[in-house]
This record gives structure tokens, sequence and C-alpha cells, in this order.
């Protein structure tokens, strides 16, 4: 029997196999084409698909534990998840049954399951959609939820994961007048002066993208360059830049921006979005451990961390990772942030962030760092933007973003961002 042709539902289901069975993210499968044999339409549908079944995994595999006696195989049972979420999200039970059925009935090792598909997926079809909304809020995975319930509580946590499961709209970053943008994508401008748009469709088709008009990037990414406050003609060191957000931010402030990130591919999406907004800054592939060029003005190191404060767009993560990394990423930002320190001149300003709700990649790396570095203090005055709740500021200088604020507007990533300066010394 020849295959079917790749389908949407099919790629949703072959993109979880791959994230749960072998622990690997989305934009990595992506990006080695794992959607490619689609139509653009139906690669947006199976990363939406994939993506809607992550978020509400919990609940899906909830409602089939009634209707199944064992765990199916993996692949089977992905395919089951994804026609369970869109069953009882809206889906056209008739269309989605028979697709999935068509779907495992082809497939070399499970073709004989198909009657399993049809049984379980018509039971779904006629109970889950009434159940659905009946259930909690799917929880994250335990090796990430119980250090972020020490960190937070569970009243937050519980926040964070609401705000998880409705998933994130689309952020744009204005080169000129955020207003006037809002005005043309029919988004609303957020206190920090990111424009959000609820229903944006295709990205490449809102007004102003082929004029380099604006950028994509979530409001929380935006703040560290905000608070860096470049101006123009400054000697700004963008470290871990790719994919770009925010040299283009200092780059449109004026500023003579060096962007350095260690992977070539990153930082061809770096140069492609430079050319793209008509903005420039020197790019460079290099380790960040080694580089020796400045002294600069001033540093934004965005360090690599576990981007435990993105989930709300990248529900895969958890699903892909098992906090095995933390202590390895922690000692890579401590030896990076130690070595930006030193390109530094003598009163300028840092800035390190992390797109991590982990107070280990944020809050605790800066009380380090201050005790490690004599003369270096956090700039609490830095962080007094429009648009950040003083309450947001840390005990140790720092700012601590969380997906539930701005709950009701759509979220945040979770950041950590701190200002820092070296003082330079005092005469004798």
């Amino acid at each position: 029997m020849p295959p079917l042709p790749p389908s949407a539902r099919h790629k949703a289901a072959v993109l979880l196999d791959q994230i749960i069975g072998e622990g690997r993210l989305m934009p990595e499968l992506i990006a080695s084409g794992t959607l490619d044999r689609l139509p653009p339409e139906d690669r947006a549908r199976a990363q939406r698909l994939a993506m809607d079944t992550l978020r509400g995994m919990e609940r899906a595999d909830r409602i089939l534990s009634k209707f199944l006696r064992k765990p199916p195989p993996l692949t089977v049972h992905n395919l089951l998840r994804v026609g369970t979420v869109e069953l009882c999200t809206g889906g056209d039970a008739h269309g989605v049954v028979n697709d999935m059925v068509a779907i495992i009935g082809r497939h070399r090792r499970y073709g004989n399951l198909k009657g399993l598909m049809n049984a379980v997926l018509r039971k779904v079809a006629e109970d889950g959609p009434r159940k659905w909304h009946d259930l909690r809020i799917p929880r994250l995975r335990n090796w990430l939820r119980e250090p972020l319930v020490k960190a937070y509580g569970q009243g937050v946590m519980n926040a964070m994961e609401k705000v998880h499961f409705a998933g994130a709209p689309l952020d744009l970053t204005a080169k000129g007048d955020p207003d006037a943008l809002a005005k043309a994508t029919g988004g609303t401008v957020l206190p920090t002066g990111t424009v959000r748009l609820r229903e944006a469709g295709q990205v490449s088709a809102l007004p102003g993208y082929d004029a380099g008009d604006w950028w994509v990037q979530d409001a929380a990414a935006a703040i560290p360059a905000k608070v860096l406050d470049p101006k123009p003609g400054e000697a700004i060191l963008d470290l871990c830049a790719a994919p770009g957000g925010k040299t283009l931010q200092l780059a449109a402030a004026g500023a003579t921006v060096t962007a350095l990130d260690v992977s070539a591919t990153r930082m061809e999406r770096v140069t492609q979005n430079l050319a793209r907004t008509g903005l420039t800054a020197a790019c460079l592939t290099e380790d960040a451990l080694t580089h020796s060029g400045g002294p600069y003005d001033a540093i934004l190191l965005d360090a690599p961390c576990s981007a435990t404060g993105t989930i709300r767009r990248h529900p895969d993560l958890p699903f892909a990772k098992d906090g095995s990394e933390f202590g390895a990423l922690i000692d890579l930002q401590q030896a990076m942030l130690d070595h930006a320190l030193s390109l530094l001149k003598p009163g300028g300003r840092l800035v390190y962030c992390t797109c991590s709700l982990l107070p280990d990649e944020g809050e605790v790396q800066i009380e380090d760092a201050l005790a490690r570095h004599p003369g270096l203090v956090a700039d609490r005055a830095a962080l007094e933007r429009p648009g950040i709740d003083p309450a947001w500021i840390t005990e140790e200088g720092g700012l601590r973003l969380r997906p539930d604020y701005w709950a009701d507007r759509g979220g945040m990533d979770g950041f950590y961002i701190s200002v820092l300066r070296r003082e330079p010394p005092k005469d004798n």
C-alpha cells in the first residue's frame, strides 16, 4: 500500500515523536526540514497542532486513559493525542477521525491498530469536548514544576501555568513609532512600547515587514536593551546576539554595535534581520569566552540558559529536556559574566539577562557576581523605565519578569535582567 502524502496532522505527530521520544526541540526540528514536504499553510498548521497538543497533553492523556487499557506505542499515542486535542477544541469529528485512521492504516509497523484508532477517537468525539474544559489547567512536568513552586509558591505557579496553557500572542518591536505600527497592524501598544497582536496570521504578510519597520520580539525580551539605554555613537557589544532582536534595538538607537554569537547558522539570521530592517552592526561568529575586543561603553549579555521563561511560546521544552544541563549552564553563565566585565570600560555598564525563571540563573548569579567583583554595583535606577512595575525589582537590584505579569493582556516571557556598573577606582 503506497504511503499517504504528508499531512499536517501526520507531521504534527512526527514532531511529537521526536520531541518526546528523542528529546529534540521544535526549532531544531523545523530547521532540520521535518516539515519541508508540506506546503507553507500546512507547515504552520502542523506546528500549531503540535504546540496545542503539547500544551494540552495532560488533558488529552486524562481523556484517553478512559478508553485505553494500556498506553499504546509512542507513535500511535501521539496520533491519538493530536486527534483528541483537535476533537476537544472544535475540530470536525468526521474529518479528524477518518484522517487519523488513514494515517495509522498506512503505517508499516502499526497499520494493524487502525481499528483501535477509529474506536478510541470516536469515543473521544462523543465524550471529550464536554469534559475538556472541566479538567484542570495542565501542569508543568515535575522536574521543572518542583523548583519553580519552591521559588515562587503554589499560587504563582498556578497563575504561570494558566498563561502557559493559553499560549502567546505575537509581539513586535517598532524601528520607529510604536503607535503608528499598532495602527498599521491592528495591534495594541503595551506599557513598555511593544506592539502586541492577538491574531497575527502570516508574519511576513503583515504591513511593514518588507520595509523592515519592525521585528518579532517578545515584550519581555525587548526590555534588556531598553534598560541598557543605548546612546548614539556608543560602542556596544551584544554577546550571544542571535537571533538579533536586541542587536536591532541597539542599532536603531544609533549605537556602534558589535554582535557576537558562537553559531554561524544563528548569526546568519542576525545578518538577514539587519538587512531587512536596513540597520547595521558588525557581526562576529566567535566564542563569547575568547572575545578580546573593546573596551566597550556598554555590553549586553543574554547568557545561554534553560529558557524556562519561554514555555508559553515553546511548550516543547519541558518534554524535550529534563533539567540535567542546569549545572553546566550556571557555570557557563558565571564564566561569561566574568569575561564580559573584563571587556568593559571603567564606569561602563553591562546588562546581564536570561530568559529563565530559575533564580540560580538570575538573582543568585548577580548576588555572587557582586560578591566576586569589588566595585561592581547593581544599578536600580536604570530599571525605572516606562511600563516597568517597581514591584518587579528584586532585593539584589535586578528585574524579575514572569509569565503571569500582564496575564489579562497575554502575559510575557519569564526573564531576569540586571544592569551592572563597574565603578572606576577612586583616587587615594
